[in-house]
């Protein structure tokens, strides 16, 4: 459909006359015409009423000139942002546990305001298996995950491009009164409290996999609280509520300052990969990772 034929039709409702609406047009008469019928050919239905000596202009056009002008707005404004766009002043939709908004994001941001200063983020926040649901659907075009060496990177399609960002560990902490419980050799009593992850949740699949002592109900001798959000777990942890796995991206400082106390000398460690997923359609996302590699690179 030319567009042209919309903007005829507008003017022809505006003049009610075919012959007024052709000297707006600045064209000849059987012109306007043809035009005329090449969109009710593309229509499939008949606009005017053609009398011998008169034209009526249909109802249902006349009904619907809002919803007209409303769509050769819209091709307007598509058609300027399609000529004039700008990848540095869009905005990326991107998915991220809980757990590496905490830790990784703001890195991320800070690297992208810094190759895109006009750049702009709608985080969305869920578990890993929401975030995954959501890239899928199409409500974002990026996505920030978790990966381990036995799950390897997503599933996902040669539409998706995937970049490795960085590496983490989930380690066991704890922290409050219950830190001074450590004995000599690292451990903490089997009947030490714990907060837990669900087994059907990412980071508890991992825990019971490798059958990691307070990582799952199934392998605590008595847990308090079962929880899928780590900054949760984090939190609780730190108050002293239960022993608890948490990323060490999110919880080193608090190692650091002796606030939690690492048991991965005991109960060891469980590598993870942090990749950075986007939609190879988008050329917005794309740019981004593109921006993120270089300046990510060794």
């Amino acid at each position: 459909m030319d567009v042209r034929w919309l903007e005829d039709v507008l003017v022809l409702l505006e003049e009610g006359n075919m012959s007024r609406a052709a000297a707006r047009r600045n064209i000849t008469q059987p012109a306007f015409s043809r035009r005329v019928r090449s969109f009710e050919h593309w229509l499939g239905s008949d606009i005017l009423t053609r009398g011998s000596n008169s034209v009526e202009i249909s109802d249902a056009l006349a009904a619907n000139e809002g919803e007209i002008r409303a769509l050769i707005a819209r091709i307007r404004d598509l058609k300027g942002r399609i000529a004039h766009f700008d990848p540095a002043s869009s905005t990326i939709a991107i998915a991220a546990p809980h757990a590496l908004i905490s830790s990784v994001f703001s890195d991320i941001l800070i690297r992208a305001r810094r190759a895109f200063p006009a750049l702009k983020f709608r985080l969305r926040a869920g578990n890993q298996v929401d975030c995954v649901s959501m890239f899928l659907r199409g409500d974002t075009s990026m996505l920030l995950s978790y990966e381990t060496e036995e799950t390897g990177p997503l599933p996902f399609d040669s539409t998706v491009r995937r970049e490795v960002w960085g590496s983490d560990q989930l380690i066991a902490v704890v922290g409050g009164k219950l830190r001074y419980l450590v004995q000599a050799n690292g451990a903490l009593p089997e009947e030490a409290t714990s907060i837990v992850y669900p087994a059907e949740s990412f980071f508890g699949h991992i825990l019971r996999a490798s059958k990691s002592p307070f990582g799952t109900a199934e392998f605590s001798g008595n847990p308090v609280c079962e929880s899928a959000f780590s900054n949760g777990i984090f939190e609780m942890v730190k108050k002293g509520l239960g022993v608890g796995w948490l990323p060490h991206s999110m919880c080193y400082k608090e190692v650091e300052q002796g606030s939690l106390v690492s048991l991965s000398g005991r109960y060891g460690r469980v590598p993870l990969r942090v990749s950075l997923y986007s939609n190879r359609r988008d050329q917005v996302s794309n740019s981004l990772q593109d921006s993120l590699t270089k300046r990510a690179a060794p």
